[in-house]
């Protein structure tokens, strides 16, 4: 195989490969967009749910309000 030839198969399979890593790239941008979206959906969850605290009081403050109630 001449010098030329064989560069040109070397080029050929660069080439292939870059694009294969800009498919791959692309893939995890989506994903990692995804991953992002979701990531900040469970922090405002956890943001709004009681603490263990609040959540242990919640009984206590129930039965004030029933109290007041009556």
């Amino acid at each position: 195989m001449s010098d030329t030839k064989l560069l040109q198969a070397i080029l050929d399979k660069v080439e292939t490969v870059d694009k294969k890593i800009n498919e791959v790239k692309s893939g995890v941008t989506r994903n990692g967009e995804r991953l992002d979206k979701l990531g900040l959906e469970l922090a405002k969850l956890q943001d709004d749910a009681p603490t263990i605290e609040e959540f242990d009081n919640l009984e206590k403050r129930v039965e004030n309000l029933e109290n007041q109630a009556s």
